[in-house]
């Protein structure tokens, strides 16, 4: 079989777009809850420091998760999930971020995540700060602040510690590389002022660098077994032609993107962004023993996402806030989304090559899927058959990575396995789910859960490792 055995087959999700319960329990609010809804042609809107009475706020609620958690892992279950990658919420541990005792309240709700988990022979894949930031780091400036570092870190030695022999594999920060693009990217990967300067986002990225290599090594150290990763958001393009500047621009442009999986997989700044730094101005606030630091604390694996590819060239510019990535150039040969978002399958494979060719590092796809606008039938069912058409083709595509490539993937998760709040728009009417949830925009209905068409051909795939695919 092409898939090997012990495949991670799953979902994933992130706290801030399922669990809802934003100030229950002693959480205290994060980056992700002054993010007001918006739509394609409306950007989410940031109020921190105060909510706007009137104003949607999606993960008050979400899809209240953080209450159905067993129903949810339940249905996860039912699929065969044999990973779940989900990710904790900080300030449900420390609701200020720099609290020297956790709150045991937070700590207690995930015990029972992962023991719901481990009930249905679950693996949880966790990542330790997935776009919520506690913003009670705001008044330290956030991750400009070296002095954050240390409170990352005291949060990942609590979990570490409290959930050893539970969870095995970590992922750092999600879409690290988000610090370094548009103004929305930064705060929700951060909580940084959306209007930081490249030099504020560059020390933010360094800072976060130095702390994720300070949690790999202390992950290592309290359990041999742990197994810690980073996450690349999945920004990939081809040459917009042959032209040699098309083929420069675009070579620029995706090591600009790959600064950050360098960072944290071979341990130090690749030149070309040393370079481009120096061009600009750019001062890294580099202390004695940072290079051995960053080497010492490389990953052990890489994950990604993978939802489109791009095209870029001599004329690229890349903008990232209005709605879906732009480069100022479009791909004749693939079908876009609703959201503008384009459908490539052999992209996947691609990148998967560049991945395990650049690093030689065990890989993970963590997010991938289909958004759409969808509603049951006159049967209550909503009949996907586009979902499963497109997730069919990416199996195929990694199947044909590890089989005639030689890449070594470990696992796939898709992303919203049920439908939850988009991350981009801050809509439940986005869809990427294997199970629909009866709420709509305004956060209304009944909540229940029912498996899609999607959800029993997902089953089938798992049991059979890949190999039914029809």
């Amino acid at each position: 079989m092409a898939f090997p055995e012990g495949f991670l087959w799953g979902g994933a999700t992130a706290a801030n777009q399922c669990e809802g319960a934003w100030d229950v329990d002693g959480k205290g609010p994060c980056s992700a809850d002054f993010m007001t809804q918006g739509d394609r042609s409306h950007p989410r809107e940031i109020t921190w420091p105060e909510r706007v009475e009137g104003k949607v706020y999606p993960g008050d609620i979400a899809i209240d998760h953080y209450h159905r958690f067993e129903e949810d892992i339940a249905l996860f279950g039912e699929m065969g999930f044999k990973t779940y990658r989900m990710s904790i919420a900080w300030s449900r541990i420390f609701p200020n971020g720099d609290e020297t005792e956790p709150n045991e309240a937070g700590l207690a709700h995930y015990d029972a995540v992962f023991d719901c988990c481990h009930k249905y022979g679950i693996e949880p894949l966790v990542t330790i700060s997935h776009y919520e930031t506690p913003m009670g780091l705001a008044k330290y400036g956030s991750w400009e602040n070296r002095k954050v570092i240390d409170f990352f870190v005291h949060y990942c030695d609590v979990i570490f510690r409290r959930y050893k022999g539970k969870v095995h594999y970590w992922l750092t920060f999600n879409e690290i590389n988000s610090m370094g693009m548009g103004m929305m990217s930064c705060y929700m990967a951060g909580g940084m002022d959306p209007h930081s300067t490249p030099q504020q986002k560059a020390t933010a990225s360094y800072h976060q660098f130095l702390a994720s290599a300070k949690a790999v090594q202390l992950a290592h150290q309290i359990d041999p077994e742990n197994k810690v990763g980073a996450m690349y958001g999945g920004i990939f393009s081809y040459p917009a032609t042959c032209d040699p500047d098309d083929v420069m621009g675009n070579y620029k442009f995706m090591q600009n993107c790959f600064m950050y999986p360098d960072v944290q997989c071979r341990g130090a700044y690749p030149a070309s962004a040393l370079k481009a730094y120096e061009r600009e101005g750019i001062v890294l606030p580099v202390q004695e023993g940072d290079a051995e630091l960053l080497k010492a604390g490389t990953v052990d694996f890489l994950t990604y996402s993978y939802y489109f590819s791009m095209v870029a060239g001599k004329d690229t510019h890349f903008d990232v806030d209005t709605g879906s990535p732009v480069t100022g150039y479009s791909n004749p040969y693939l079908e876009t989304t609703e959201w503008g978002w384009t459908i490539d399958p052999v992209g996947l494979r691609y990148t998967l090559n560049l991945f395990w060719d650049r690093y030689g590092l065990p890989l993970m796809v963590v997010e991938n899927g289909l958004g759409v606008i969808e509603e049951p039938g006159e049967d209550g069912i909503v009949h996907d058959q586009y979902r499963i058409d497109y997730h069919r083709e990416h199996i195929k595509a990694m199947r044909d990575a590890i089989e005639l490539d030689g890449v070594d993937l470990r696992g796939y998760t898709t992303w919203g396995c049920i439908d939850i709040v988009s991350a981009g728009t801050g809509e439940m009417r986005k869809r990427y789910g294997f199970i629909y949830v009866d709420a709509d925009d305004s956060y209304q209905g009944s909540f229940a859960r029912t498996p899609k068409d999607s959800f029993w051909w997902y089953q089938r795939v798992i049991a059979s490792n890949g190999e039914c695919l029809e």
